[in-house]
């Protein structure tokens, strides 16, 4: 199971797959109003009572009347809908199309929607099955158990902290209500279904986002692709990515819009660096900032220089780990005790295992309060709301026009080696007999 990433030429590519989907997208919003959208009602599944059900015939009847097609291209459309992931099945959760029959479906919540870009990891992936290996007790579909032996192979350097997330996942899971269970693990099971499907399976993932190379043809890289990988890359890495946050005072109310969409999930509400000044000012009036501050300061170290690696490294050991820090985090043994013996030799993601393990203590527990807490509906009600741009086809394609382009990074280290070839000729040190000569020669 390799990892493909999208290659530096092909990037230029992403964007007009990302404006369709988010088309779909907006068809997808507006089936699920509950005026003129697709109607649902709930249904029974194994004794468990589902909300906002769909058959297959309302939904493409729907888009039918919506579109004004045929029923034929209707049902194509919202094939498309099941295989990006947008809409799953509830019964033959393997086959992603849509049927024009009493078959049950349901939409995908938002957080699994493809442009999201929560890229499929192969960690990810193996909690997810050796949490259904437990739930299953060992009883796991074929390709789902193949899926499953070769990554406890490919992953055996840290299957202990794999197993260890599964099993606080299912305990976790245990503790909801049955019905929220049942259409938590449905939504999961769908996305890993999308972006992990069985062998020998068409997946419309693998020519979309993030996955810009068709894995049916085997291309040759030249010499020239490799060079200019490995220079993408390097850059990528240099560039520091941890801004300097700013204080609530000097920012302005976000948009209803940006503000819901932190609700999504804790990793949306810590990327936007509003939300996550948000969340400390709720996680300071319950004073349990320490594990929002030791995920930052995580970060730090991830993408940070390597010359402060080993300093930074030791400072938060000495505030976060330490017996009797003064920010003590609480893990569990085994996690500290890996954490704490990676730190005898520092390096980027030596504390990946318990920042993790950080990350997943705020989803379960600190994310949920913060969202019913009144600091979270102070912003909501606070929040602008911004009447929408309507701009006339010249002023959009004078607005297109005007828009500059970005510097590729080939054209930037370009610039970067002529510089230097210009000042390493610039101090070094003049030849007067040499230029003498050449002056007498050409008079």
């Amino acid at each position: 199971m390799t990892i493909r990433t999208a290659r530096p030429d092909r990037v230029q590519h992403f964007r007009p797959r990302m404006h369709c989907l988010k088309k779909l997208e907006a068809m997808v919003v507006e089936m699920q109003d509950q005026k003129s959208g697709v109607k649902g009602s709930e249904q029974k599944l194994n004794v468990t009572t589902i909300p906002h059900v769909l058959t297959g015939k309302d939904i493409i009847a729907w888009i039918a009347n919506k579109m004004k097609t045929t029923p034929e291209e209707a049902q194509t459309f919202s094939t498309m809908l099941v295989a990006y992931g947008y809409i799953y099945p509830l019964q033959n959760h393997k086959k992603l199309v849509m049927c024009n029959d009493s078959s049950l479906y349901r939409f995908q919540t938002p957080y699994f929607w493809p442009t999201q870009k929560w890229f499929a990891e192969d960690s990810d992936y193996a909690i997810y099955l050796a949490k259904r290996n437990i739930r299953k007790k060992g009883m796991l579909e074929p390709y789902e158990q193949a899926h499953y032996n070769h990554l406890h192979e490919w992953l055996n350097h840290k299957w202990d902290f794999i197993v260890m997330q599964a099993t606080e996942q299912y305990k976790a899971g245990k503790e909801r209500k049955k019905p929220d269970r049942v259409v938590f693990d449905c939504q999961e099971r769908a996305y890993w279904i999308v972006n992990k499907p069985p062998r020998r399976t068409h997946s419309a993932i693998d020519c979309g986002p993030e996955r810009l190379i068709d894995p049916n043809t085997d291309e040759k890289i030249t010499f020239d692709q490799y060079r200019r990988q490995n220079m993408f890359y390097q850059q990528a890495i240099m560039r520091s990515k941890v801004k300097s946050s700013v204080s609530l005072g000097a920012v302005d109310l976000p948009t209803k819009m940006r503000v819901e969409r932190w609700s999504f999930s804790l990793f949306e509400l810590l990327s936007d660096l509003r939300g996550r000044d948000d969340f400390k000012i709720f996680l300071k009036k319950e004073f349990s900032g320490e594990n929002l501050a030791f995920w930052e300061a995580a970060e730090e170290l991830k993408w940070g220089t390597a010359a402060s690696m080993t300093a930074k490294a030791e400072t938060i050991f000495k505030t976060f780990l330490a017996p009797g820090a003064p920010r003590w985090i609480n893990i569990d043994g085994r996690t500290m005790g890996l954490t704490v013996k990676g730190l005898d030799h520092p390096h980027r993601y030596v504390l990946e295992a318990a920042q993790t393990h950080v990350f997943l203590l705020m989803k379960k527990d600190t994310f949920f309060r913060y969202l019913k807490s009144p600091v979270y509906k102070d912003i909501q009600k606070k929040a602008l709301n911004p009447e929408a741009h309507n701009f006339s086809p010249a002023q959009l394609e004078q607005n297109a026009n005007s828009r500059s382009p970005g510097i590729h990074p080939i054209i930037l280290w370009q610039q970067e080696e002529e510089e230097k070839a210009k000042a390493a000729a610039a101090s070094a040190p003049v030849d007067v007999k040499a230029m003498m000569s050449k002056i007498d020669r050409k008079k």
